[in-house]
């Protein structure tokens, strides 16, 4: 379970973000690769999550529906290859450093991203990317210094014009023509790097996030998408007092106080620490509600507390049907 961490903890400098979305996707029979669905998101919208704090994000492919705003540019031509599109999105960029991403990333998060910016920054490095299971490079699950791209863009364009190449020169080229002149740094990170190529691979990624290890997080993160909640909480806390009104209330309560508390907490703060403080109070009470029903201690009874008493009390019947 992923534990709750502060807004402003390991956040790396300002970045923005280029997501290559035009591809066609010829080993899947040309489907629309980033419209494909993986627990229930489409394989861009999960890239974009990952990636949602860029000061600018770039996506390079024709405008579609997203579950939230970015910036749209297209390679020219449309088609042109991965270094065009590149090329073209970068144009709309100005952060000093640049996450490059592909739009078929199931397994991308936050922290990936996080954490190749922290390397980007610390390592001196002119970029940092993944590599996948078999030790291969992954150039587009990277961050670059924007000024190193740019360099070696403007270098690869000049050298092609100068041999008469194709008009723009960036064409066709592969992305290892651009990041073999890179200085780089690499991640290994089998399942951050995992892109779907293929419709086995789509088949396995769906079947990963229904795993026992990984439902429950990737479940969060679709409805928190669907809802459009940008907002990161302790899962543990709340599922911690939906066990403690389950077991000492009612197996009913569990959802009912989750969302007694969420609504709680939208009418206070709003934040993790309203929801964490709105979660503790309910928990308390389950479990004061809870003693309420556990019967007395033999040495706790009063054994003249009978229907003749002062306070008139009924006395409890002996054995185990007491609850006190």
């Amino acid at each position: 379970m992923t534990a709750y961490e502060p807004p402003d903890a390991a956040h790396d400098a300002s970045y923005d973000a280029v997501v290559l979305a035009g591809g066609a996707a010829r080993r899947l029979g040309g489907a629309d690769k980033p419209g494909l669905r993986v627990g229930g998101r489409a394989l861009l919208d999960r890239v974009l999550a990952a990636c949602a704090d860029a000061g600018t994000t770039v996506v390079v492919a024709d405008p579609r529906p997203t579950a939230r705003p970015v910036r749209w540019a297209r390679e020219e031509p449309p088609g042109a290859g991965p270094v065009a599109a590149l090329d073209a999105g970068l144009r709309h960029t100005t952060a000093d450093a640049v996450v490059v991403l592909s739009a078929d990333l199931p397994f991308l998060e936050r922290a990936t991203v996080r954490r190749l910016l922290t390397a980007l920054r610390t390592s001196g490095a002119e970029g940092v990317l993944l590599t996948d299971a078999d030790g291969r490079d992954q150039p587009l699950v990277a961050a670059y210094l924007a000024s190193a791209l740019r360099r070696e863009l403007t270098a690869l364009a000049s050298a092609a014009s100068v041999s008469d190449s194709v008009a723009g020169g960036l064409t066709g080229l592969p992305l290892r023509r651009l990041t073999a002149a890179l200085a780089l740094t690499r991640v290994p990170d089998p399942v951050a790097s995992f892109d779907c190529d293929t419709w086995d691979d789509l088949v396995t990624a769906r079947a990963r996030i229904r795993e026992h290890g990984h439902v429950l997080d990737e479940w969060i993160s679709a409805v928190k998408d669907e809802l459009g909640i940008d907002l990161d909480v302790d899962t543990g806390i709340l599922l911690d007092l939906a066990r403690d009104a389950a077991h000492g209330v009612a197996r009913p309560a569990a959802p009912l106080t989750t969302f007694l508390v969420g609504y709680a907490a939208a009418q206070g703060k709003g934040g993790p620490e309203a929801v964490a403080e709105a979660s503790r109070k309910a928990a308390a009470l389950a479990l004061r509600w809870a003693d309420e029903d556990t019967p007395e201690a033999p040495s706790e009874a009063k054994p003249d507390a009978g229907p003749g008493t002062a306070s008139g009390a009924p006395q409890a019947a002996p054995g185990p049907d007491v609850a006190g």
